[in-house]
């Protein structure tokens, strides 16, 4: 074998282990792995509304669809590429799908949906995040440049973007009820827009590149704790 075909054969080995294996979830998985029975919202019939599939080498969910009374969602440790089925499930209140291959968070408004976890996915955009209940927006590790589309988020009280490659914190100034922001081990050089966030309590900007403290001002009357380590 020459050496030309000895490196084509080490290229196609590599893109072999780097190949998932298409498992859709079935209705069975679903079913084994069903809890909380609950009071449909119109308090007509019960429904199993908790849903744990963590770590299940799942990789299609588009059955999902049909499951419209689930509350609680976890999804964490699979190879999802999209979550678009879930746009139909309206009455979330929490979901977490931590350590997929996801590039974007982005879903249909859900207009119940109060804690939601994307962190350690390939994610490079903030946009699509519009739930009006939203609380707690995990994003770390990622690959996120820059924050924007966040201004329907009036309700947000934390927001984590731990590891993802932010250079500034222009397009948080638009989160009135934030109060946590976590922001280490970005490159951010700026502080920008953080005058407006007037809830801020906790700020976590260790491990960045700023050059400058320019950017805080007397008017975030409520900051209690600031990490510049």
């Amino acid at each position: 074998m020459s050496d030309g075909e000895e490196d084509l054969s080490d290229v196609e080995q590599e893109d072999e282990k780097e190949e998932i294996p298409d498992f859709p979830l079935t209705e069975d998985l679903v079913g084994e792995n069903l809890s909380l029975l609950c009071k449909t919202s119109n308090g007509l019939a019960h429904a199993y509304v908790r849903l744990d599939l963590h770590d299940k080498q799942v990789t299609d969910i588009s059955v999902l669809s049909c499951y419209i009374h689930l509350r609680y969602l976890d999804l964490s440790e699979n190879s999802l590429r999209e979550i678009s089925a879930l746009n139909a499930l309206t009455h979330l209140l929490t979901l977490k799908v931590d350590n997929n291959l996801l590039t974007s968070p982005e879903l249909s408004e859900l207009p119940y949906l109060q804690v939601a976890s994307f962190a350690n996915n390939r994610i490079s955009t903030t946009k699509g995040v519009t739930h009006p209940s939203l609380e707690h927006l995990n994003l770390n590790g990622n690959q996120i440049l820059e924050v924007t589309d966040l201004d329907k988020l009036d309700k947000l009280q934390t927001l984590e973007l731990r590891s993802n490659q932010l250079t500034s914190t222009t397009g948080i100034e638009d989160l009135p009820s934030l109060r946590k922001l976590y922001l280490a081990a970005n490159n951010i050089t700026l502080l920008d827009g953080l005058n407006t966030l007037v809830s801020l309590q906790f700020l976590h900007l260790r491990n960045n590149k700023l050059i400058t403290l320019d950017g805080f001002t007397d008017q975030m009357v409520n900051l209690q704790y600031i990490n510049l380590r």
